[in-house]
C-alpha cells in the first residue's frame, strides 16, 4: 500500500476497498469461487458503496474482481442452503429486494462515475453488476453471459432492464434465453463493454481511465451524470431545460473559471476536486 492509499474496512475478506488519488478501488475477492457473490460480499459491497458515496475524497469508483474473473454471479453451490429455512416466500422476496437494491441500485444510483474492470467472466448477477456501472473495460480473456437459463432462474439485480437498455430488446433476449458466452471482442462490438485491452494491461488501463475522470471537474462530471441518468425517463425538451439549469449553475463555478483561464494561458487546468 502506498503512503497516499487508504484501506477501507469492509467487514469481510470477501471484499477489498482502498482509496488513492480520488479513486476508490473495490475488489470482489473470492478468486477460488470466481468471485461468486456471498452474503458477506454483498453486505460489504453495500457498505463500501455507501462509504464511497459519502466520502468527498472519492471522485470515481473502480470495481473489479480478484484473479481471473470479475464475478460468476450467485454462489450456485450454496444456493439451496444460504437462507434460513424459516423464511416465508414473502420474507424471501423482501430480503432479496433489499439486497439487490443495495448492491445493483447502490452502483447505478452512485452520484460519482463508476467503472467496471473485467479480468474474466461476468455472468448472471456479475453481468448485472458490471452493467450497472457507467463504463466497462474488459481484458481480452473476459466473457459475458446471462447465465440464468443454465440454472433454471429468470434473472435478478435488474439484469433485464440493464441489458435491454444497453444492447436493445433482441440481443438482450438472446443473451437471457441462451446463456451463450459473449467474448470480449464481440461484447465491444455490441456495446456491452466500452473498450478491450490486453489482459496484462487491464489493471493499469482501467486505473488510468479512472484517474483521468477523477482529475476532472468533479462538479461538472456529477451534473453530467445527472443529465445522463435522467434521459432514460425524460422527454427531449425537459432534458434541455434541466441541462440549461445545470450549465448556468456551473458557469459561476471556480472549475469553469479555471478552465477558461487555462485555455487562454494555453496550459492544463488544475481543477478543484470537491
Amino acid at each position: 500500500m502506498s503512503a497516499s492509499e487508504t484501506t477501507i474496512d469492509t467487514g469481510t475478506s470477501d471484499l477489498l476497498c482502498s482509496i488513492s488519488s480520488g479513486v476508490a478501488t473495490i475488489t470482489l475477492n473470492r478468486p477460488e469461487a470466481k468471485n461468486a457473490l456471498s452474503p458477506a460480499m454483498s453486505q460489504g459491497l453495500q457498505a463500501a458503496l455507501a462509504n464511497c458515496e459519502s466520502d468527498h475524497a472519492v471522485r470515481v469508483i473502480l470495481l473489479t474482481g480478484a484473479g481471473n474473473a470479475f464475478c460468476a454471479g450467485g454462489d450456485v453451490k450454496n444456493m439451496g442452503d444460504r437462507r434460513p429455512k424459516t423464511l416465508t416466500p414473502e420474507e424471501r422476496v423482501k430480503e432479496m429486494k433489499q439486497r439487490h437494491r443495495g448492491v445493483g441500485g447502490g452502483i447505478a444510483s452512485a452520484s460519482k462515475p463508476t467503472i467496471a474492470a473485467l479480468p474474466g467472466a461476468a455472468v448472471g448477477a456479475g453481468l448485472a453488476i458490471a452493467l450497472a456501472c457507467d463504463i466497462r473495460v474488459a481484458g481480452q480473456s473476459a466473457f459475458l453471459s446471462g447465465g440464468y437459463a443454465k440454472i433454471g432462474l429468470s434473472g435478478d439485480y435488474g439484469i433485464a432492464w440493464l441489458l435491454t437498455r444497453t444492447i436493445g430488446t433482441s440481443m438482450a433476449r438472446e443473451m437471457m434465453f441462451t446463456s451463450d458466452r459473449i467474448d470480449a471482442a464481440r461484447a465491444e462490438k455490441l456495446g456491452l463493454v466500452n473498450r478491450v485491452v490486453p489482459d496484462a494491461e487491464l489493471a493499469s488501463a482501467s486505473r488510468a481511465l479512472a484517474q483521468q475522470i477523477a482529475d476532472g471537474p468533479a462538479d461538472a462530471i456529477r451534473m453530467m451524470k445527472q443529465n445522463l441518468n435522467e434521459v432514460v425517463s425524460l422527454d427531449y425538451f425537459t432534458a434541455i431545460d434541466h441541462e440549461a439549469e445545470r450549465i448556468v449553475q456551473l458557469s459561476a463555478s471556480e472549475n469553469h473559471k479555471e478552465a477558461v483561464r487555462a485555455f487562454v494561458e494555453k496550459r492544463k487546468p488544475v481543477f478543484n476536486k470537491a
